[in-house]
C-alpha cells in the first residue's frame, strides 16, 4: 500500500505515533469535530453556544493567520469567562488543527472533520438491534446500502493526482517554484 498524504484522525495518541512508525513522511489533520467537543466539556453549559460559534468561526477561517488570530480571541474569551482551560485544551495538537491549509481549498470541507467517513456508517453501528442472527447480515447491508447514499461526493476530485504528487499549497492556494500563489 503507498502512503497516504494526509491522514484525518480524532485525537486518540495511538494513531500519530502508529502513523510516524509505519509513514513517517504523512501529513497529520486533527478532526476539529471531535476537539471542539473536547473544549466545550471544559466550559460551564451557559457559556457553550458562545463557544461553539467562536470555535466554528475558527475551524471555517479563510486563511491559517485568520484562524490563529480566531484562536488568539477564543483564549482572551476564555480567560474573561473562566480559568482558561479550554484555550489550554484548543491549544492542544495546535499544528495538527490547521494541516487542512496545506491542502487545496476545495478540499479543506472534507480534511477538518472525520464526521465524513463517520457519519454514514452511524446508520449501521445505531440501527436497531437484530436479534434472528440469520437476518442480521441483511439488516446491517440494508443499512449499509442507505448509508452509502448519504457520502459526500468529494469536491474538485481532480486535484487528487496534484496532491498526491506533492503539490503544495499555502491557505488552499496552489504555490508555486518561486513562492507565489497560483
Amino acid at each position: 500500500m503507498n502512503a497516504p498524504r494526509l491522514v484525518v484522525g480524532d485525537g486518540h495518541l495511538g494513531i500519530w505515533g502508529a502513523l510516524r512508525n509505519v509513514w513517517p513522511e504523512v501529513d497529520e489533520q486533527r478532526c476539529w469535530n471531535h476537539k471542539v467537543l473536547n473544549v466545550l466539556e471544559q466550559l460551564p453549559r451557559r457559556q457553550q453556544a458562545v463557544a461553539r460559534s467562536m470555535l466554528r468561526a475558527i475551524a471555517s477561517a479563510s486563511t491559517r493567520a485568520e484562524a490563529e488570530r480566531k484562536r488568539q480571541e477564543f483564549a482572551a474569551w476564555c480567560h474573561r469567562h473562566g480559568d482558561g482551560k479550554a484555550a489550554e485544551v484548543l491549544g492542544r495538537d495546535r499544528e495538527r488543527m490547521v494541516t487542512f491549509y496545506r491542502y487545496p481549498k476545495e478540499h479543506g470541507r472534507h480534511l477538518r472533520t472525520t464526521n465524513v467517513v463517520e457519519a454514514p456508517f452511524a446508520a449501521v453501528r445505531l440501527g436497531p438491534a437484530v436479534h434472528d442472527c440469520l437476518s442480521a447480515p441483511a439488516g446491517i447491508g440494508k443499512r449499509r446500502m442507505g448509508a452509502r447514499t448519504r457520502f459526500r461526493r468529494l469536491r474538485a476530485p481532480d486535484l487528487l493526482a496534484k496532491v498526491y504528487a506533492g503539490a503544495r499549497d499555502e491557505d488552499g492556494m496552489e504555490v508555486t517554484e518561486t513562492g507565489a500563489a497560483a
